[in-house]
């Protein structure tokens, strides 16, 4: 493909050395730089991509995208590629991926789904209503991507896939013979631009609350960040329908949520506000021990709804999914067969069950809000006679408020309270554990009476099923579905639900390195 090609849409040219040339590949890595490659130099967060272009070109390179001016480029091979300076070389990447798949997400209709909390739930009950509406559809989570009847596993500590991965996946959706897709996005793969060049349809909100500040520098800028998937609703490449009328672009908004005060200022062509008081809304909601049952009101009428999935912050995700179908002109019908079709979602409120007279449930809970939502939601589950026993933790080098949030969350609505290991990274993990301890302890949990500090996850989770009676509800909170944990630099295999099995079982999961190491 010519490089002319690949530039022509997206990023803002600042100017070109050399002339144009045939390009093979793109690659923003240059030890993965084959010959005839584009090489695209990021200015990464630790490392600057600029300080590899030789490398690079070394390596094959035709042509080289970055931000810096040519004659601050130091001793470079000039002659033997082309240099395209860019305004933002992480959109120029994620533009030129997608006219590199021949901009896959215009032939589709895309929906975008960001949020703190239940991104991964609504992604997955969007898909489903989508199936049940007869459509052919893949989506792309943090979990995995569906395209056809394949299943990916999109990695570990994931969150949106990297640009190359995230337009590759949705040409293998459009080749799949997929119409729609629905995309998980995060305030990383906004910030990044890892979802430039995917033209959505209808963008999503479940909530913004108190998370990654540690990324972003600010909430504020975490908000904004959120916010531009809506503000590129107006930017978008505007699709046709069947009959040639033009795909809306539409956002979908959260009446319960603050986010609703700045997100309904950013216009779109309709706007579905969920909610109380929105245009798609529940009442009559039920609660039992392995089933929600809920009324589900639609512009169109109401609908019984029954699912598996819990809380009352699950029945805001399943709010928000109908307003993505109501959106895209699903019946309810099918709306409601494909709430029904979600059996669960890994990592997420998942009941582990080995025969016990308790419940012990994994839950991806990793932030303040999502903590407080899965105790109250436990708490439920446990009756007036049940216990709640959390085992939680806040990961190293990141957001540092929310160690003390979670606490304080922690010792207001658990019974027993026990502190582990959760991604300490490069931190001390007794530091981290001692900040969330104190503010449990300020809630009134007293150390060694409903209060414990346990740096191994698998004996922690293990204490936490031998203190468990009949009726009481053991969750383990803040891993969910993912495979591994951080240590210093190194990720080690780790499963939350696998340790759940084997405390359930008497034993611990021993993956990880020496506790506190």
């Amino acid at each position: 493909m010519r490089l002319s090609h690949l530039i022509q849409v997206g990023p803002t040219l600042l100017g070109q050395v050399g002339r144009d040339v045939d390009v093979f590949g793109i690659a923003a890595n240059s030890q993965q730089v084959e010959p005839g490659d584009l090489f695209v130099a990021v200015p990464g967060v630790h490392v600057d991509g600029h300080r590899f272009i030789a490398d690079a070109v070394n390596n094959g390179a035709v042509a080289v995208v970055g931000e810096l001016p040519p004659q601050t480029l130091g001793d470079v091979p000039w002659g033997a590629f082309t240099y395209v300076r860019v305004a933002d070389a992480r959109k120029a990447l994620g533009w030129m991926c997608a006219a590199w798949q021949d901009f896959p997400s215009r032939k589709m209709t895309l929906v975008g789904v960001t949020g703190t909390d239940g991104k991964t739930t609504t992604v997955n009950l969007v898909y489903a209503i989508l199936r049940a509406a007869g459509f052919d559809a893949g989506m792309i989570s943090t979990v995995n991507a569906r395209i056809g009847a394949q299943e990916i596993d999109t990695g570990l500590h994931t969150t949106t896939p990297d640009a190359p991965d995230v337009q590759r996946y949705l040409a293998q959706m459009v080749e799949a013979g997929a119409t729609h897709a629905v995309l998980e996005v995060t305030s990383h793969g906004l910030a990044q631009q890892r979802v430039a060049g995917c033209d959505f349809d209808v963008a999503v909100i479940t909530n913004i609350t108190h998370e990654h500040l540690d990324a972003h520098g600010s909430l504020e800028a975490y908000q904004n960040a959120k916010a531009s998937l809506f503000e590129g609703l107006a930017h978008a490449f505007r699709k046709t329908g069947p009959r040639g009328a033009g795909v809306p672009k539409v956002a979908v908004l959260n009446r319960d949520d603050d986010s609703f005060r700045y997100l309904s200022l950013i216009p779109a062509d309709r706007q579905i506000v969920y909610g109380v008081g929105g245009e798609v809304s529940a009442r009559d909601v039920q609660f039992a021990p392995d089933v929600t049952r809920l009324t589900l009101v639609l512009p169109s009428g109401d609908a019984a709804v029954e699912t598996v999935l819990a809380g009352d912050f699950n029945v805001s995700n399943i709010l928000a999914a109908a307003s993505a179908g109501v959106a895209l002109g699903v019946s309810p019908d099918a709306i409601v067969a494909g709430i029904a079709a979600v059996g669960g979602i890994p990592g997420r409120m998942e009941r582990i069950d080995a025969g016990q007279d308790f419940l012990a449930i994994v839950d991806f809970a990793h932030t303040p809000n999502a903590l407080v939502q899965a105790l109250k939601t436990a708490r439920a589950m446990a009756g007036d006679e049940g216990r709640v026993i959390v085992v939680f933790g806040s990961a190293g080098l990141r957001d540092r408020e929310k160690r003390a949030m979670m606490g304080h969350a922690a010792g207001r609505l658990a019974d027993v309270v026990i502190v582990t290991a959760e991604d300490p990274r490069t931190e001390s993990l007794e530091d981290i554990m001692a900040e969330s301890a104190a503010a449990a302890e300020a809630e009134g949990k007293r150390e060694g009476v409903d209060l414990w500090r346990v740096p191994d996850r698998g004996a922690a989770i293990l204490m936490a099923c031998q203190m468990a009676l009949s009726g009481d509800v053991v969750i383990a909170c803040g891993k969910g579905h993912e495979q591994s944990m951080c240590f210093d630099t190194t990720e080690y295999p780790w499963d939350d639900r696998e340790a759940m099995r084997r405390a359930l079982q008497g034993e611990t999961l021993d993956t990880l390195p020496t506790a506190g190491k």
